[in-house]
């Protein structure tokens, strides 16, 4: 069997997860101290911190797939590197956003570009493998 290291997904997984746990910890801490057992209570910061903590579990998996599966393929190691870098950084801003209230909305803005265009170009990269 191949030594499968994938040193690019893994530090990715490594980041991404962090920021995961951080969006989780802090859905849960809000939660005990104001008592909000399901949902989010009419609360307009704990609506947001649950959407963001949803925003990220709904864009790192395909895109921890995606890192993968290029790296598996023998993808450009920098150019792959150099997009997981950015969506990392497009995953912290729009972290910031959702999690730390009074965070100008341009985080956001800059995280979801940053995110959607790194998801680009692990789609180039992967169809790119497949056709070399």
């Amino acid at each position: 069997m191949t030594d499968l290291t994938l040193p690019i997904t893994s530090l990715a997984a490594l980041a991404n997860g962090a920021i995961y746990l951080i969006l989780t910890w802090r859905v849960i801490r809000m939660r005990r101290r104001d008592g909000i057992v399901l949902g989010d209570n009419g609360d307009r910061i704990m609506a947001k911190r649950i959407r963001g903590h949803a925003n990220a579990a709904e864009q790192m998996p395909l895109a921890l797939i995606m890192i993968a599966l290029v790296e598996v393929r023998d993808g450009n190691a920098f150019a792959l590197a150099t997009l997981a870098a950015l969506f990392t950084l497009g995953r912290a801003l729009h972290a910031a956003y959702f999690t730390i209230h009074g965070t100008h909305w341009r985080f956001r803005m800059w995280g979801m570009a940053a995110t959607l265009g790194a998801q680009a170009g692990f789609l180039l990269l992967l169809a790119y493998t497949l056709v070399s």
